[in-house]
């Protein structure tokens, strides 16, 4: 029997996934970041009433570990549930962070045609609307280390096939291993769709049959960068003509590096900066754009933001809300990693205190440069004249004096050093 549909494939929605490092930051849009989640589900939700899809299948992570709100779990269901009041099916499974949850065990879906499948074995869905068999099997503990996809039955004949599998595969960078298995096995299935989950970046194993990695829903944290949502299939005639990203992220995540070129002063630093943050926020199509900045390249002004790290992130922070508006962009962290413009080889050679000095902070060892700056911090702090309460925990005086100078701060000490040398 010859079909033609469309269905949505999702997973590691992570609702209500609490909230990384944010505490700590006061400027932080925490609420919008805390809420995110929440949007992104509704999004998918709406698109799929909007375009009257035929099904969503969700592969695993509904929640976010051991979180005991309830009223994530009433979220849920309460968006499952306007699915199910038009007619469009909901398959999913659990994974690995919702058989930590409460609240996913004692979830009850909201109508017949939402369902959450077996953790005992492998179930099978019959959509009855559509020639469409839907596989899988939920997480019953975290650690699910055995080949589960194994398991799963054989294709359903004359019917379209679709795989729910919370899994690694072979293994992913930066991905707890759960339920191994490999690309050939899926293959040799039969099974003309494998909606996979758990890895959070979007990714197309094979396209004969499709394998693919839909990645998750809404970006958590500045390492889930990019563009985050689901994957909409259309099926013609029994054939998939497209498995294609569907954008539905609330809050983006990004990167912004801005390489200076060696004439660039603070001035020029910043004008080159707001107009990488403004392309970035185009990118992000609206959304509140949450980035790391960073600044690298020799130029003129390092020297500026050398000796004055702390004012020189504030006057890129403050660019960077005049950029676009506070309530499109966030600077979630800034980092000045520029060099110096200077060629010590002539100071180098020279027989003087100079060369000797050049030579020696070329070759000193980092832990007596970084005792030097604190005995410096130590005697700078002593002054009743220094603002300690003003300056931060990141203030490189603050570091030093604690004790807690970083590789980085030190190399930049060197720098600073190096570069009033060759100013003469």
């Amino acid at each position: 029997m010859m079909a033609t549909f469309r269905f949505l494939h999702c997973a590691d929605l992570h609702l209500d996934s609490p909230l990384r490092g944010l505490e700590a930051n006061p400027d932080a849009p925490a609420e919008r970041i805390r809420s995110a989640t929440r949007r992104a589900l509704t999004n998918l939700v709406d698109y799929a009433l909007r375009e009257k899809v035929d099904f969503v299948v969700a592969a695993g992570d509904l929640y976010d570990g051991d979180w005991q709100d309830w009223r994530t779990g009433q979220f849920l269901v309460a968006q499952i549930a306007r699915l199910c009041a038009a007619g469009i099916p909901f398959i999913a499974i659990r994974g690995n962070h919702d058989a930590e949850s409460i609240i996913t065990r004692r979830l009850r879906m909201p109508h017949e045609t939402a369902q959450l499948l077996s953790t005992r074995r492998p179930e099978t869905v019959r959509l009855k609307h559509l020639p469409v068999s839907i596989h899988g099997q939920s997480f019953a503990a975290r650690a699910e280390t055995t080949n589960m996809a194994q398991e799963y039955p054989a294709a359903d004949r004359d019917r379209f096939n679709i795989g729910l599998l919370h899994t690694s595969i072979d293994g992913r960078v930066g991905h707890d291993t759960y339920a191994p298995c490999s690309v050939d096995q899926l293959r040799g299935h039969g099974y003309q769709y494998w909606a996979l989950g758990h890895v959070h970046r979007r990714e197309v194993l094979s396209d004969s049959p499709w394998i693919v990695f839909s990645g998750n829903l809404q970006g958590r944290h500045i390492n889930e960068r990019g563009s985050k949502g689901a994957t909409l299939v259309t099926v013609v005639d029994d054939r998939i003509t497209a498995a294609e990203p569907l954008v539905l992220d609330d809050v983006r995540w990004d990167r912004v590096e801005v390489t200076l070129p060696n004439d660039a002063d603070e001035d020029a630093a910043l004008e080159l900066t707001r107009a990488a943050l403004l392309d970035a926020c185009r990118q992000a199509g609206g959304r509140l754009l949450a980035t790391r900045i960073v600044l690298s390249g020799a130029c003129a002004a390092h020297v500026a933001f050398s000796a004055d790290l702390h004012g020189a992130r504030e006057r890129l922070r403050a660019e960077a809300m005049t950029a676009a508006g506070a309530d499109a962009i966030w600077a979630e962290t800034i980092t000045l990693a520029t060099r110096p413009m200077i060629d010590t080889s002539a100071l180098r050679e020279r027989e003087d205190a100079t060369g000797r000095l050049v030579r020696a902070l070329e070759t000193i060892d980092p832990a007596q440069l970084a005792a030097a700056l604190k005995t410096y911090a130590d005697r700078m702090l002593g002054h009743a004249s220094w603002p300690r309460q003003e300056l931060g925990k990141e203030h490189p005086v603050m570091q030093a004096a604690e004790g807690t100078v970083s590789a980085d701060l030190v190399e930049r000490a060197r720098d600073l050093l190096l570069a009033r040398i060759a100013e003469g």
